[in-house]
C-alpha cells in the first residue's frame, strides 16, 4: 500500500531550476514513487552557514511510494550525488539538497534518518512551500497543521499566500494589499485605469519583502473580469486568497454629479455583477485547486438602512453583496471560504473632506468614539486569511467600531 510523503527540494548554486526540475523528473522515474503534486519554486535568502551565499530555490513535491522510508531517502541522496552535491561545510551552497519532511504519519528516529524532519517546524522557506500543496497535513509529534506551524513562526503568519485586492491602487483596497504583505503574502494590486496608482501600491507591496504585480480590468466589462481571473491565477500559478474590494465612487470627482439612475447602474454594475463574476470564476478554481478564500466587501448599515440617496444606493447594493456572499459560501463548502468584511464609517477620501455634522455622527454612532481607518479593514481581513478563521465562512464580519443608533 503506498504512502504519501513530502520532499523539500532546495539549491542556490548553478542552474538552480534545472536541477530542481532534473530532481523532480528522476523521482518520476523511479518504480515505485509517483509524483502527485509540486510547489511553485520559492526563492528565499540563506539561513545560517557562511555568508555571501546565493539566494535558494526551494520547493516541497508530494508523492505516493511503496518504498520504506531509508529506502526513498537513499534514493534522494543518490539523487543528490547526480545533481552534483559535494558535502563540505554544514549549511553551505549546494547544488541540490532533499530531505524526507513527513512519510504518512510516521515516526521515526534513527542514526541516518529522522521522520518528521526535525526541523521543519521551525523553517518558513518549508512550510511556505508545503502549506501550498498541504495546508492541512498534520505533524504527527506536534499535532498541527502545516498552516498553524506556519503562522507559529511569527507575525508573517500569511508567508506564501497568494492574493488579489481588486480596487486596491488606494483607499481600503490599497490598506489590505500593504497589510496582506506585510504579513507575508504575494500580493497582485488591480486598478480600474490607473496604473500609476497601482504601481505605488505594488511597490508598498514589495517593500514588505513579498512579490507585487499590477492588473487593470474594468470590473463592469464580462470578459474583463475573465481575463483578470486568467492572468492573476497564471501570474501566481494559483491563488489563495482573492479580494473584490473595486467599487464605484459616487460621493466624490466627476461620479458625484450624476443623476441618481446613474449612479444606481454605476454602483450596480461594479459592486455588484463585478463581485459576483469574479468571486464565480475564482470559486470555480479555487474549488478545483481544493483550498481558498474569498473575501466581499460590504456596508454595516445595508440591513439596517440609512435615509438618503446614498443610503438607498449603498444599502441595495452591498446588501446584494452580503446575500450572494453566504449564497456563494454554501455552494463552495467545504473547500473554499467565502465571508463579507461591513466597514462602517471608515477615513477614506471622502471622510476627510466630510462636513462637521458628518465627523460628529462618524465618531458618534461608534461605540469606539472614533473614525475608523482603512487599517482596521485591513486587519480583519487579514485574520480571516489566516488559519486562526478556518472555521469561519458565509460570515457578514461588521467593522464599525461597535455603530449604534
Amino acid at each position: 500500500m503506498a504512502t504519501v510523503a513530502y520532499l523539500a527540494l532546495g539549491s542556490n548554486v548553478g542552474d538552480r531550476s534545472g536541477q530542481l526540475e532534473r530532481a523532480l523528473h528522476l523521482l518520476e522515474e523511479r518504480e515505485g514513487i509517483q509524483l502527485v503534486r509540486v510547489s511553485r519554486f520559492w526563492e528565499t535568502e540563506p539561513v545560517g552557514g557562511p555568508p555571501g551565499q546565493g539566494k535558494y530555490l526551494n520547493a516541497v513535491a508530494a508523492v505516493e511510494t511503496i518504498l520504506p522510508p531509508l529506502e526513498l531517502m537513499q534514493f534522494c541522496l543518490s539523487i543528490e550525488e547526480q545533481c552534483g552535491r559535494v558535502r563540505r561545510e554544514k549549511y553551505g551552497p549546494r547544488t541540490l539538497d532533499i530531505d524526507l519532511l513527513l512519510y504518512g504519519d510516521l515516526v521515526l528516529h534513527t542514526e541516518g534518518l529522522s521522520v518528521p524532519h526535525p526541523r521543519m517546524h521551525l523553517r518558513s522557506f518549508v512550510l511556505g512551500p508545503l502549506a501550498e500543496i498541504a495546508p492541512t497535513a498534520v505533524h504527527p509529534v506536534l499535532q498541527k497543521t502545516v498552516t498553524e506551524l506556519l503562522a507559529s513562526l511569527g507575525h508573517r503568519s500569511l508567508l506564501g499566500k497568494r492574493a488579489v485586492v481588486t480596487g486596491s491602487s488606494s483607499g481600503i483596497g490599497r490598506a489590505i494589499a500593504v497589510e496582506l504583505a506585510k504579513r507575508g503574502a504575494d500580493v497582485i494590486v488591480h486598478a480600474n485605469v490607473s496604473r500609476e496608482k497601482a504601481e505605488e501600491t505594488a511597490r508598498l507591496v514589495r517593500e514588505a519583502g513579498v512579490r507585487g504585480e499590477t492588473v487593470l480590468a474594468d470590473v463592469r466589462d464580462p470578459e474583463s473580469c475573465r481575463r483578470l481571473v486568467e492572468s492573476a491565477w497564471q501570474m501566481f500559478e494559483g491563488l489563495d486568497v482573492w479580494v473584490n474590494n473595486a467599487g464605484a465612487d459616487i460621493l466624490t470627482g466627476g461620479n458625484a454629479r450624476l443623476s441618481f439612475e446613474e449612479k444606481l447602474r454605476l454602483l450596480w454594475e461594479t459592486d455588484v455583477c463585478g463581485t459576483i463574476r469574479l468571486s464565480r470564476q475564482v470559486g470555480q478554481r479555487m474549488l478545483e485547486q481544493g483550498w481558498g478564500l474569498i473575501v466581499n466587501l460590504g456596508w454595516d448599515q445595508a440591513e439596517i438602512g440609512m435615509a438618503g440617496d446614498s443610503g438607498q444606493l449603498f444599502g441595495t447594493v452591498k446588501a446584494a453583496v452580503a446575500a450572494f456572499s453566504k449564497s456563494l459560501a454554501a455552494t463552495l463548502a467545504p473547500r473554499v471560504r467565502v465571508n463579507c468584511v461591513a466597514p462602517g464609517w471608515i477615513r477614506t477620501a471622502w471622510g476627510e473632506t466630510a462636513s462637521e455634522t458628518w465627523q460628529k455622527r462618524a465618531v458618534g454612532e461608534a461605540l469606539l468614539q472614533r473614525w475608523g481607518m482603512p487599517d482596521d479593514v485591513a486587519g480583519a481581513v487579514c485574520w480571516l486569511a489566516s488559519s486562526d478563521a478556518d472555521f469561519v465562512t458565509g460570515q457578514i464580519l461588521r467593522v464599525n467600531g461597535g455603530a449604534v443608533r
